[in-house]
């Protein structure tokens, strides 16, 4: 398991479709343009695995949400089809990632590892 979330390939393909859905969107009126949120790096800064689990499920929602808005996207014309087939895929293979990592970290959990998640390297509070 990384020791920082940066080492996470799941974390690293997250932060490229953010990158491709930033791209893509960047011509949306500015009512339209949304965010994305990253629960994976927080979590793996958390000290516990229940917590880094619980974060893992938080990414799986916002990832639902970032998909959920790009259908939204193409159905009211603002990004082309051609765009919808290149961003859509990702998070069907990220989806398949996170709950990969979340599965790790439950048999960590059943195991009652005593620190299963690695060491952020920031300090706790």
């Amino acid at each position: 398991m990384a020791w920082d979330c940066r080492e996470l390939q799941v974390w690293q393909e997250a932060m490229d479709l953010a990158g491709a859905v930033y791209a893509a969107t960047k011509a949306f009126p500015p009512e339209e343009r949304f965010g994305l949120t990253g629960c994976i790096a927080e979590g793996n800064a958390r000290g516990s695995t229940r917590d880094y689990s619980r974060f893992l499920s938080m990414s799986s929602g916002s990832l639902a949400e970032v998909e959920t808005q790009l259908l939204r996207s193409r159905r009211f014309g603002y990004l082309s089809e051609e765009a919808m087939s290149t961003l859509l895929p990702p998070p069907h293979r990220l989806a398949r990632k996170l709950q990969a990592l979340k599965k790790t970290l439950s048999s960590k959990l059943s195991a009652n590892h005593p620190f299963p998640v690695p060491r952020s390297r920031f300090p706790s509070p």
